[in-house]
């Protein structure tokens, strides 16, 4: 008779994210025992959907974690610095979806196809799950990182509403149903702001007919938050602590669904087949690349899926060894809830085995 299945806890169960975990605990192989659901004293009570059952939802305290084998939290950064101690302390093994502790040095910071050996150690109890923006990059760069050798990135991202939260895709909804039928907006200065008028919700500008290069918070000399994680956490994944990375975040009015276009540099030749070779056989990525035929990879057709769809592959012009590509994906999923679930279900396998 095998060792009973272990138990999960859900932290954050009732946020964006957190509905898609419980999607993605209901579609997928059934590794867990019990599931608990667990949000703020507000959402105690209610009553949500997953593997089939209707689940009630608990408030977050100390005691919820007793018997716990595993928790996902998907909660903001004060709450996980918070909470997260206190599961450890309660036997738990914590898998953390906010930025709180991406970048310690004795907190892996995984994703299963590309580092799935930095899971061994985790002094704390914590695993943290990357970005959105730097997980669909990841994916196809780490790849190609291993055939050629990388050196160098230049990235410029195109963000949707929806890394925002739920507040930021019923802002630009809002926004666009303000500037539905006059044609003449964009036309003249200020008309756009004006048509919006002042709820631009968390956005520093109208996301309606416009895209804005911010995304993030201040950091030093210029930089945001977003640009930061892309090149610290590429860093610490590929374990290249010196790979030189220079990124400019862009917010779009896109609802779900990250683009990253990459300049990527290696230490060898290379030519763009044999790059399409490389990511046709790369776990988590769908290939997507034929211009003539109007094939590109778009949010539009990304979202709702979990792999990297990656396109718009070339040898660069000037440089033997670099290659530019544009790669898209489902910030939800992959980039959220998946790489966090199939944290844990590795997890699960290591309980299972005990």
């Amino acid at each position: 008779m095998g060792s009973p299945q272990p138990t999960l806890a859900v932290v954050g169960a009732t946020g964006s994210v957190g509905t898609v975990m419980r999607e993605l605990l209901t579609s997928r192989r059934n590794v867990w025992g019990e599931i608990r659901l667990v949000a703020s004293a507000r959402s105690a009570g209610k009553e949500l959907a997953c593997r089939g059952e209707q689940l009630t939802v608990r408030e977050l305290t100390p005691e919820v974690f007793d018997g716990v084998d595993v928790a996902m939290f998907d909660v903001p950064d004060d709450v996980s610095l918070e909470w997260a101690p206190v599961a450890v302390a309660r036997g738990v093994t914590v898998v953390d979806n906010s930025s709180a502790y991406r970048m310690e040095p004795d907190v892996p910071l995984v994703v299963p196809e590309v580092n799935r050996e930095a899971l061994r150690r985790r002094p704390r109890g914590i695993v943290a799950n990357a970005n959105c923006t730097t997980m669909a990059m990841i994916m196809a760069i780490a790849p190609l990182h291993h055939e050629y050798g990388l050196r160098e990135l230049v990235l410029a991202s195109y963000q949707a509403v929806s890394g925002a939260g739920q507040i930021g895709v019923d802002v630009l909804h809002d926004q666009l149903s303000k500037v539905a039928g006059d044609r003449t907006l964009g036309s003249r200065p200020g008309n756009v702001r004006q048509a919006v008028g002042d709820d631009l919700g968390p956005f520093p500008a109208p996301l309606a007919l416009n895209v804005v290069p911010w995304s993030g918070a201040l950091a030093a000399d210029g930089w945001s938050s977003e640009e930061l994680k892309l090149r610290n956490e590429s860093r610490k994944i590929l374990g290249l602590p010196d790979l030189k990375v220079s990124a400019t975040c862009v917010r779009v009015p896109v609802v779900t669904g990250h683009s990253i276009a990459v300049h990527a540099v290696f230490a060898s030749e290379l030519n763009a087949e044999e790059a399409r070779q490389v990511l046709r056989n790369a776990p988590g990525v769908i290939l997507v690349d034929d211009p003539e035929a109007g094939e590109f990879p778009m949010p539009i057709d990304a979202v709702g899926t979990d792999p990297s769809w990656v396109g718009r592959i070339r040898r660069a012009m000037d440089d033997p060894r670099a290659l530019d590509l544009f790669i898209t994906g489902d910030n939800m999923r992959k980039g959220a809830a998946l790489n966090t679930v199939q944290i844990a279900e590795l997890l699960a396998e290591e309980f299972s085995k005990a």
